[in-house]
């Protein structure tokens, strides 16, 4: 038996969870951290205006990541099934397919991003200054977009693989050298936001080397193999990997128009009030996802070997802890943000002081409901049901939050942005309680063809 044979099959319930849950919150959390050390450093020591510049652009180098995702996360389902369906050579197959075809759209988009940045910057409408930096931040991430897009991807194949020890310890790595690099280029040298960019991509470089190393020297159960897959077979990896690319298309485009609406209503010390809002906001943000990203390799395996007690008893650990991460989250922001914010402003600007604890107290609601949309987008994305994952995420990303955008501003003015992600996730979560129970009925149907010998659709 094959160590991650052991690790889906044979572990109880609780104890695969923590074994897989733990090191990769760990690694999600230090992968947003050195986001979060851009942010401390850009603000300290560049100043407001280029930490408004970076919040203006990451949606636009998301946008680029979620090409990679629908990919990576979509071939990640079916590697999970085969291996538990026993077929380690189709697995093989979609993984080194997968991994070719990622580099080869990063190339893509690292082309385009570079000649395109100046325009697509210059069209959200921030002072010149702004404009500027923004888009040097982003030509310095399309540079290297071919050699830093596939460490996602790389990432979740190690954990499929069953490594999360060595996932979790090349992510610390990755984050400790960033910050290391932050320190020197904007503390030492005074380098601007441009070099904010560089020590975030030379770190994820470097991860992305490591990463694939086990992999070239052949001490895994998934290799690079010669072959292609059907389109058929693509056009599956697509559907169950769209969940997540729509749920980043669509978050980062919701980013982009609230930026557009706090220029409005406050112009740019508003964008930067919520970027620092954002800042923190990603690292509760990056624990449940990767808890619930960490379970879903384990959850489709189980699926694939038609183990469906283990399936729903991994679950149940994730929507529980999952709530009780985001309860401790919102408690933590509403007594705790006076000491967090200061860290992300240069100086003493009481007035943006002010504006970001205002934001935070109301935006930080969202946790009370917020973490079942995100729990159960990707149960639905590990149980092949690609349509429900989509349409959740979908929802929570942008339909409901354009929907209270729509009303909240109108009627509470600033107040109303803040609380456009807490009243989202109410509505999301009352979907996402909807759609689980639907498929709940479906497996247990299944369950009762099953055991009756009625042969399956």
């Amino acid at each position: 038996m094959t160590q991650h044979e052991k690790l889906f099959e044979s572990l109880p319930p609780t104890r695969l969870f923590f074994r897989c849950a733990l090191p990769s919150m760990i690694s999600m959390a230090m992968l947003s951290l050195y986001t979060v050390a851009d942010g401390i450093f850009v603000g300290r020591y560049v100043g407001p205006n280029a930490l408004a510049a970076v919040n203006l652009v990451m949606p636009l180098i998301m946008m680029s990541f979620a090409l990679v995702d629908l990919v990576a996360v979509g071939s990640s389902v079916q590697i999970s099934i085969r291996l538990g369906e026993k077929n380690e050579r189709a697995a093989n197959r979609i993984f080194s397919f997968c991994t070719g075809l990622i580099v080869a759209l990063s190339c893509v988009i690292g082309l385009g991003g570079f000649f395109l940045a100046g325009p697509m910057v210059s069209l959200m409408g921030a002072e010149a200054e702004v404009t500027a930096m923004g888009a040097e931040y982003m030509q310095v991430y399309a540079v290297f977009a071919p050699v830093i897009m596939v460490f996602f991807a790389v990432d979740n194949y190690l954990r499929i693989c069953g490594r999360v020890r060595y996932s979790m310890i090349l992510n610390v790595v990755t984050a400790l050298l960033n910050i290391v690099l932050d320190f020197l280029f904007l503390v030492v040298f005074r380098w601007g936001v441009a070099a904010a960019a560089a020590a975030s991509c030379l770190s994820i470089a470097l991860g992305t080397v490591l990463g694939f190393l086990p992999f070239v020297m052949g001490r895994l159960p998934l290799r690079f193999v010669r072959g292609t897959i059907s389109a058929r077979q693509l056009g599956n990896i697509l559907a169950n990997g769209s969940s997540e690319f729509f749920s980043s298309i669509a978050g980062s485009v919701m980013m982009v128009i609230l930026n557009s609406v706090l220029l409005r209503l406050s112009g740019s010390m508003a964008v930067a009030a919520f970027s620092i809002v954002m800042y923190v906001d990603s690292i509760v943000g990056s624990l449940l996802f990767g808890m619930a990203d960490s379970i879903q390799p384990a959850i489709s395996y189980n699926y694939g070997a038609r183990r469906r007690d283990r399936m729903l008893a991994l679950e149940k650990r994730v929507l529980l802890t999952g709530a009780a991460v985001s309860l401790a989250a919102l408690l933590w922001m509403q007594l705790g943000g006076k000491y967090v914010i200061p860290l992300f402003i240069q100086g003493d600007d009481p007035a943006l002081l002010e504006m970001s604890l205002r934001a935070m107290r109301l935006f930080s609601l969202s946790y009370l409901l917020g973490w079942a949309g995100t729990c159960l987008s990707s149960f639905f994305t590990a149980l092949n049901r690609p349509g429900r994952s989509l349409i959740l995420a979908f929802s929570k990303t942008l339909v409901f939050p354009l929907a209270c955008l729509a009303v909240l501003p109108a009627a509470l003015g600033l107040d109303g942005v803040w609380l456009t992600a807490p009243a989202a996730g109410v509505l999301t979560a009352a979907l996402a309680v909807w759609f689980l129970t639907a498929v709940l009925r479906q497996e247990r149907a299944q369950d009762r063809q099953e055991g009756e010998g009625t042969p399956q659709a």
